[in-house]
């Protein structure tokens, strides 16, 4: 019978939370937790097994991998390389899996950083939602060596269905950019076309029923334009958290001379509307933006 694995799992946010659920009911690793809030641990631990750490040395000494999905760099930034953090405390050979979406520029800082350290380092931002966490069907899109992404496969795959490489370090979270471009760009059309047809007093059940089988269908059309016809916005993926990430996007742009007016456009209607009020709103309360500026 073969030893099982130490996974240390850090960060038990929105997504994190259920993602290590699975990681804990699949049974096949030892599973440590860490959570900056030590309450969201307790609470954590009451519904699932796995041993609560109170620190970042804790969790991750002698861990085989070590998974992080946090919100954003300067989290990531001070988890690795701060005071209290894992870069001293991380065993050599070990795997490093963040799940975080990052910049490109923190995603190559942190593989040079961890190689050094000989450490392998995987960039691997997922998709799918709050739902796709919990429903353990998150798409992840994947950056470093694909020998070490097949080496990872079997622990990704307890909360995933899709794992795609996409090269070197750091295209995980360029693939991750272009899926919030996509999402930001159909959303505002989705929001346009909905204001559109109320506007006209069309019947929103038939109108739908009629695009959705269509050239216009979209994750976004089937899951979210009942509940952004009803004005509903509390559903996973909040704005302040688009925000950073196409925020990221943007950043990225300047360096490889590609032009995103449309989505700098969408970018400054979110800041708006966490102006006024919507940081957690979901991302398609973005129709309310006309409302709110008249």
């Amino acid at each position: 019978m073969s030893i099982k694995k130490i996974v240390a799992f850090i960060g038990l946010g929105t997504m994190g939370y259920p993602m290590a659920g699975h990681l804990s009911k699949s049974n096949l690793f030892n599973l440590r937790v860490y959570n900056r809030s030590s309450q969201k641990a307790t609470e954590w631990s009451k519904e699932y097994e796995g041993e609560v750490s109170n620190s970042i040395k804790e969790v991750v000494m002698d861990a085989d991998f070590v998974v992080t999905c946090t919100g954003k760099d300067e989290d990531m930034m001070e988890i690795v390389f701060s005071d209290q953090g894992m870069i001293t405390h991380l065993k050599k050979g070990s795997i490093f899996i963040d799940h975080t979406t990052t910049s490109y520029k923190l995603a190559k800082h942190l593989n040079e950083s961890l190689t050094a350290k000989g450490v392998s380092f995987i960039d691997a931002p997922v998709s799918g939602g709050e739902a796709g966490a919990i429903n353990g069907v998150l798409s992840v899109m994947a950056g470093g060596s694909n020998a070490i992404l097949e080496e990872s496969n079997e622990l990704i795959k307890t909360y995933s269905k899709n794992v795609t490489y996409m090269g070197e370090s750091g295209k995980g979270q360029l693939a991750k950019m272009v899926n919030q471009i996509c999402i930001a760009g159909l959303l505002q059309g989705l929001s346009e076309g909905l204001l559109f047809a109320e506007a006209e007093n069309l019947d929103m059940d038939s109108l739908l029923s009629a695009i959705s089988g269509g050239a216009a269908q979209s994750w976004q059309m089937v899951n979210r334009a009942e509940t952004m016809h009803q004005r509903e916005f509390d559903f996973g993926f909040a704005i302040k958290w688009m925000v950073k990430d196409l925020g990221y996007c943007i950043d990225q742009s300047s360096t490889n001379n590609s032009n995103l007016g449309f989505t700098k456009e969408v970018f400054d209607r979110y800041v708006n509307l966490m102006d006024k009020g919507h940081s957690y709103s979901d991302t398609s309360a973005l129709m309310l933006f006309d409302q709110l500026n008249k």
